[in-house]
């Protein structure tokens, strides 16, 4: 290869004016390291090789082999030794192959560590070589996409909670704008519709906050000792008041008998008011929303039902996710999302049964867990 001529420090007068001078570096496809470690196991194996030929040598000569006639020589050790070569070439060629067969791969990973490490999350290895190699791909290539996927939640994340705190901003700051020129009053009516906007916005920083912790596992939960009969009963007549005035009855069905349970009971009363409050919104006057809990085993069963419109079948995967609403939905999409987080976190598990015209039930399972 012939060897390349350092740049010069001064530009070429046809050099394009837009591009810096000296050029960058192209970076190589595969990492010299590994190709370097090839050579070093090279030079090794002529090293082993002239060892072993000298060691021969001295054997030969403490045996007085060096006596033997040349026609003894030229009929024995010349086809030992080339034997012995071949056999020495054939061992480098292979061991050559197969160093890179390891180092290719090898090299390709490191080249694509280093585009994860610069916030390219999209990078993916071949999985090739060996199966210990192939299973370095695959584990790489399954923290990338993990790695993808959380930086994809941050920012639609981002994106959505913007969205939504534009609204009440917006309505609070255009409000005290009309006020100071004088458009609007500043009576009593004007000023407890901007306290609603500031409390639907302090609310959804609350759920905000509450749902960052529990997407990344630092929510705590202050477990104790609840007994479900008593806890139960307060949760649900608590919205007995909004079901009379709904004209919705509101029915309670529980078990005689119900095992003390170790829960986050401020946790799972939002979960129980969030589906409380849902199935009140969408039952219309006349209709009914049913509470049961059950013992099943080593589990409670509860569930939340209303006999409303039901939930289409095109919607119904996605109620759980974070600010997924139905185009009737009056709040801000993150009421389920945090019921399901704050489920999953006792060790429990959230479905959602509906039917459009028949209703929707949300069923709850909770480990009994003494």
């Amino acid at each position: 290869m012939p060897h390349r001529r350092p740049f010069s420090r001064h530009r070429p007068h046809w050099w394009p004016e837009n591009e810096s001078w000296p050029p960058a570096k192209s970076p190589s496809r595969h990492n010299p390291f590994f190709r370097r470690l090839g050579c070093l196991f090279g030079v090794f194996n002529l090293l082993g090789c002239g060892l072993f030929v000298m060691l021969i040598a001295f054997i030969a000569r403490g045996f007085g082999l060096e006596l033997i006639d040349f026609s003894f020589l030229l009929q024995w050790a010349l086809p030992v030794s080339l034997s012995a070569l071949v056999l020495a070439v054939a061992i480098v060629i292979l061991a050559v192959f197969g160093l890179r067969r390891i180092s290719i791969p090898l090299d390709d990973l490191l080249e694509a560590a280093g585009r994860v490490a610069e916030g390219d999350y999209s990078t993916r290895v071949q999985e090739n070589g060996p199966p210990e190699v192939r299973s370095l791909a695959r584990a790489f290539n399954v923290m990338a996409s993990r790695l993808y996927l959380a930086d994809e939640q941050r920012r639609n994340l981002l994106a959505d909670a913007t969205h939504e705190l534009r609204t009440p901003l917006t309505v609070i700051q255009g409000n005290l704008e009309g006020m100071l020129d004088g458009v609007y009053p500043s009576d009593e009516a004007n000023l407890r519709a901007l306290l609603e906007e500031t409390t639907v916005l302090s609310r959804l920083l609350d759920d905000l906050r509450t749902l960052a912790l529990a997407e990344s596992g630092a929510l705590q939960l202050k477990k104790e000792p609840t007994d479900l009969l008593p806890f139960l009963r307060d949760s649900v007549s608590a919205f007995q008041p909004q079901a009379d005035a709904a004209g919705v009855t509101l029915s309670v069905k529980m078990a005689d008998y119900l095992r003390m349970l170790k829960l986050d009971p401020g946790r799972i009363r939002q979960v129980l008011s969030n589906l409380l409050a849902n199935a009140l919104h969408y039952s219309s006057a006349g209709g009914t929303v049913s509470v049961t809990c059950e013992l099943s085993g080593e589990n409670i069963l509860l569930s939340v039902e209303d006999d409303g419109p039901g939930i289409p079948t095109e919607d119904l995967p996605h109620v759980f996710e974070r600010f997924y609403k139905s185009a009737d939905s009056g709040g801000m999409g993150l009421g389920l999302a945090i019921a399901k987080h704050l489920v999953d976190a006792h060790g429990g598990s959230i479905v959602a049964e509906s039917a459009p015209g028949k209703g929707t039930t949300i069923r709850i399972v909770l480990p009994i867990v003494e």
